[in-house]
């Protein structure tokens, strides 16, 4: 066979075995000779473990629940994301390592003291890629079955990755996978607390990751002359009256909102404006002003979100405050809807004795928030009060040189990969009586959508209701 033919050949059964296995790769152009390994940057992990397993903690015989950890959010019908990702590609070998922030908790089977049969939880997913296969290592905390023994591992080989003969040589500036098998290792299985053998298949993994520029990777400074180091500046202290230098706080409002929101019901989407930043599970709201005292914050923040869909959805939440007093916080917006409209609306309560002061921040992570009687009404009745929702981090800047937490980072090479729409995370599991085929007792998902149609029809009901904007009372004044 002529040389021509046989090189098409293998480009041809190379594309056909790549789709067969269902994989996509974005190909990157071919490596400069010589070419160093380049730092990997930003980009997120989607991945569902298994989603037979999630149908079985959320479903009536485990009557479970999974929560989220470290900016890790959801994606899909019942994919997890996790982003910030860091590591190094070698565009000569095409070796490629990259770990992602978060973690997802799954509980199941609750015994009469509180505790949980089923207890494990998975984080910092890191992919190794070495030629056509690759290893997703975790850490994971699990509660053996039967035995309740806890064990605590870090970065287990959890599930081995077949690229399908795609080589990752190449010197672009992303690597974008889609739909990777996965595998469980014995080790995957040991770690699992025995729910699953080795061997099972997980669910695929798709990842985005932003590489550095090739030139940047090769560029070195040149040489000068050292100079005496000078003293590292102390800590400026804040301005008199005890105002901040700045601020952000971090609310994803409810996940289970956000997936209705994009879902097959809504069909809709958000949008930031103001400059309110997308952290994937959660919203940022920048630029804080306010004082802080002893444990006491009022501050207020720029940025708005505006959620809009079918069944008349459209609701609007702008100039966000928050205040923290005696150990307890507040969050405040401007509601802004068909529905219901208001100026400082107070939308959720959180605990705030986690408030602590640190290297020129006051900051508090994820702290637990309920839902307002006042909030329920922002929402048009679909939650009640007291409804548990996305828990709220907030730091405030109490000196000019101090530093906020970073943002999960979903890198720009997110944008090349394609999403599949959320179902509504409102609709529950319900069991089947069809037994999963690798005999473990776990369920397939049905989802019933009576529960988000009935939500759906009271939002749309309650947006025929004349506009009014009434005062919701207003917030605490800043202290001067």
């Amino acid at each position: 066979m002529p040389a021509r033919l046989r090189a098409l050949a293998t480009v041809l059964c190379t594309a056909l075995s790549t789709a067969a296995l269902g994989v996509a790769v974005l190909l990157l152009p071919a490596a400069p000779a010589h070419a160093e390994s380049r730092t990997v940057q930003g980009g997120r992990l989607d991945w569902g473990v298994k989603s037979s397993f999630q149908s079985y903690v959320t479903g009536p015989i485990a009557k479970g629940s999974y929560s989220l950890t470290g900016g890790a959010g959801t994606v899909g019908s019942s994919q997890f994301r996790f982003p910030s990702a860091t590591g190094s590609y070698d565009g000569d070998t095409g070796a490629f390592t990259a770990s992602f922030a978060g973690g997802v908790h799954f509980v199941g089977h609750r015994e009469s003291d509180g505790s949980y049969q089923l207890d494990l939880a998975l984080s910092r997913p890191t992919v190794r890629v070495s030629g056509s296969s690759g290893t997703l290592y975790l850490d994971v905390v699990s509660k053996a079955k039967g035995t309740g023994a806890v064990t605590t591992s870090s970065q287990v080989p959890f599930a081995s990755l077949a690229l399908g003969g795609i080589g990752m040589k190449g010197g672009g500036t992303a690597v974008v996978l889609r739909n990777v098998p996965a595998t469980l290792t014995a080790q995957g299985a040991a770690s699992f607390a025995g729910y699953y053998t080795a061997g099972t298949a997980l669910d695929p993994v798709s990842l985005a990751a932003d590489v550095e520029p090739a030139a940047a990777a090769t560029r070195r400074p040149t040489p000068t002359p050292a100079e005496p180091s000078a003293p590292s500046p102390a800590k400026k202290p804040a301005l008199k009256g005890d105002a901040i230098q700045d601020g952000a706080v971090d609310w994803g409002v409810r996940r289970t909102f956000r997936e209705y929101v994009t879902g097959d019901i809504a069909r809709g989407a958000w949008t930031l404006t103001g400059g309110a930043e997308d952290g994937g599970a959660l919203f940022r709201f920048p630029s804080g002003e306010g004082t802080y005292r002893k444990g006491h914050l009022a501050a207020h923040f720029a940025g708005a979100v505006r959620f809009t869909g079918d069944h008349g959805l459209d609701l609007g939440l702008s100039a966000v405050r928050a205040v923290v007093d005696g150990g307890r916080g507040t969050l405040y917006a401007d509601v802004d809807s068909d529905a219901f409209s208001a100026d400082r609306v107070p939308l959720v309560t959180f605990a705030a004795d986690g408030l602590t002061t640190r290297d020129g921040l006051a900051a508090i992570s994820e702290a637990p928030a309920r839902l307002t009687a006042q909030g329920a009404r922002a929402f048009a009745g679909m939650y009640r009060a007291g409804t548990a929702m996305d828990p709220v981090s907030l730091a405030v800047a109490l000196t000019t040189d101090a530093t906020l937490p970073a943002l999960p980072d979903l890198g720009s090479a997110a944008d090349e990969t394609d999403t599949p729409s959320p179902s509504p995370a409102s609709a529950q599991p319900v069991a089947s009586d069809t037994a999963a085929g690798d005999g473990t007792p776990v369920l397939p998902i049905v989802l019933t959508t009576g529960a988000v149609l009935a939500a759906a029809a009271l939002f749309a009901v309650a947006v025929r209701r004349r506009r009014t904007r009434p005062s919701a009372g207003p917030a605490p004044a800043d202290e001067d």
